[in-house]
């Protein structure tokens, strides 16, 4: 116990456990900078941390039913028009172009131009659009990516499948999907959180 005493007594031991004192107290420092700098991190407002923990914002439709207008153009000249081979199937005798309509839409190729002839009636000359109304689901192209779009399924975005039926330069109508499907504007990738902005 003598020793131990004098062991205490010595300058090297003292110089020893203040040394080891002023480590522990210079790691306890270090550790609260840490803390508190963590703390102030997860207040500044992060998008991206944002957006996993509550959803990333992403506009959106709900699907239904309901008649809509394709737009197919077409040049008119005197009431007539010349379309590819390509093409035809877009047009059907009374369509309407304008205040107009189409009158005939030619089967058959003419010799003379290789093209089928559209007659209209009432039509202006020039760059028209010719409409195709029908029943059905209706999606802006831009959310169309290989024949799939992106379904809010309980706040994740889920891929679904669909096929286009006919489609014009900004909308398709499509098939595989039902009253109700939110599909997602935004870009956005599948199995993320999504919250849909109003």
């Amino acid at each position: 116990m003598e020793k131990l005493r004098n062991k205490i007594k010595t300058k090297k031991f003292k110089s020893i456990l203040y040394g080891a004192c002023g480590i522990a107290l210079l790691a306890w420092v270090v550790f609260r900078f840490a803390a508190i700098g963590s703390e102030k991190a997860m207040s500044v407002f992060n998008p991206y941390r944002y957006a996993n923990d509550t959803g990333a914002p992403v506009y959106a439709i709900e699907m239904k039913k309901e008649i809509g207008v394709l737009r197919d153009p077409i040049e008119i000249k005197n009431n007539k028009a010349f379309i590819s081979s390509s093409r035809i199937d877009k047009f059907k005798a009374g369509q309407f172009i304008g205040e107009g309509k189409i009158v005939s839409v030619s089967k058959d190729i003419d010799l003379n131009t290789g093209m089928h002839i559209i007659r209209t009636s009432g039509v202006k000359d020039g760059l028209q659009y010719a409409e195709f109304r029908v029943n059905g689901y209706f999606v802006p192209l831009y959310a169309i990516k290989d024949n799939v779009v992106m379904l809010s399924e309980n706040g994740i975005a889920t891929p679904k499948k669909i096929s286009i039926i006919r489609q014009d330069q900004e909308v398709a109508l499509v098939d595989g999907l039902k009253d109700g499907d939110v599909v997602i504007l935004s870009k956005s990738d599948a199995g993320k959180k999504v919250q849909i902005k109003k």
